[in-house]
């Protein structure tokens, strides 16, 4: 039996780290014992009370049901409390705040909501790859927007005026960005709504890094004047809370897009497990001293890392935010993939190289920050010559 393959997959590929980390996986099969400074997956548990929450409610007998796609209100209630306490933004906790099974899960249900063969999409390159596979199986076009060093990988958006944007409908944004560790100020963020309601586009900010190794206050595009009526935000617990496995995610906004969203969302999936919505309720009402320590880790990673770039070479711009750090590769190399596959052959570390996030990403490799300080400085050993086993 013969079964074809539906055509909104013809332009999607599997995703680069699902193809890679079978690679690596055989490679450690064989006794190679790779580090993997590859994926973004923090390895710090979250707080002992994020999971004795979880712990306490999974061993009550009423919790194991079906639940609502909204989520239970003091999840709804507890996100928009954190939005006014870290971001200064004021959500209505019954219609502004949709609960979803990872913010991952949003970038394709806004997508699927809002988009369909005809309409354009506004894609960072360099950019997140779900971006592009999201519009793709909507049946969108996705068009690339430019982001440089030249431009402190900040969108031109007078050059994006000149263009035609008769059928975009949707542009993505991402600040604190990744890969390149971009931090947006609030002119630009004003400057940015200001675009998108002149050319009647639906800006969707994607910001889960905003609390990682960022010397300024959280940020949010709703924050900004006006920014409701063009704009929705999709948040996670997954790197500011080490709740990556957890699938905790939000999306805000108006409340009638948010609507649309849910209409999509009932359709596609139920409601995330209760313990993990009362998990997340704990999670969300910690304090200034949560994030600090988490930032304390990175830090001490982030010298390591940086220490293991300019042993190979690799010109690191200052003033980076998040979880990752961005180099641009050395001479001598093609492009990030020629450094990135030496450095697997020759060292058994691996880094991601910057072209699996768009054509402007190739002169460079990221490198994640969610490895223990002992695996940085093994990994560091093994390119400078060393043979270490972890």
């Amino acid at each position: 039996m013969n079964v074809s393959v539906a055509s909104r997959l013809q332009h999607t590929s599997e995703y680069y780290f699902s193809r890679k980390l079978r690679e690596i996986e055989a490679l450690n099969q064989a006794g190679a014992a790779v580090i993997n400074l590859g994926i973004g997956s923090p390895d710090l548990p979250p707080h002992p009370t994020v999971v004795e929450a979880l712990t306490s409610a999974a061993q009550r007998s009423d919790t194991h049901a079906y639940q609502n796609y909204k989520g239970v209100p003091a999840l709804r209630q507890a996100m928009a409390a954190w939005y006014g306490r870290q971001y200064g933004v004021a959500l209505d906790a019954d219609s502004e705040v949709l609960p979803l099974l990872g913010s991952k899960e949003g970038i394709i249900h806004v997508s699927m909501t809002f988009l369909e063969a005809g309409d354009e999409v506004l894609i960072p390159n360099p950019g997140y790859p779900a971006y592009r596979a999201a519009a793709q199986l909507s049946g969108a076009t996705p068009i690339d927007y430019d982001l440089t060093a030249e431009n402190h990988w900040l969108p031109d958006l007078d050059a994006l005026a000149r263009r035609d944007l008769s059928r975009v409908k949707l542009m993505w944004v991402n600040y604190p960005h990744m890969p390149t560790g971009t931090a947006a100020d609030p002119a630009f963020f004003a400057r940015l709504v200001a675009f998108a309601a002149a050319h009647n586009i639906l800006l969707v900010h994607d910001n889960p890094y905003s609390f990682i190794l960022n010397p300024e206050a959280p940020q949010s595009l709703l924050a900004v004047p006006g920014a409701r009526e063009v704009a929705l935000e999709l948040n996670s617990l997954s790197k500011s809370h080490n709740m990556a496995g957890w699938r905790v995610g939000l999306l805000a906004g108006r409340a009638d897009l948010l609507q649309e969203v849910l209409r999509f969302k009932s359709n596609l999936d139920s409601g995330m497990f209760l313990p993990v919505q009362l998990a997340a309720v704990a999670a969300l009402q910690l304090d200034h001293a949560w994030y600090e320590a988490l930032n304390t880790h990175y830090r001490a990673r982030r010298e390591l890392v940086l220490e293991l770039l300019d042993t190979i070479g690799c010109a690191v711009a200052p003033g980076q935010v998040g979880l990752f750090v961005w180099a641009a590769v050395p001479a001598g190399y093609a492009d990030g993939y020629a450094l990135s596959d030496e450095l697997l052959r020759e060292a058994r570390v691996f880094i991601t190289p910057g072209g699996i996030f768009g054509s402007n990403g190739n002169g460079f490799i990221r490198v994640s920050l969610c490895q223990p300080v002992e695996v940085l400085r093994a990994a560091l050993a093994r390119v400078n010559g060393e043979i270490v086993r972890l």
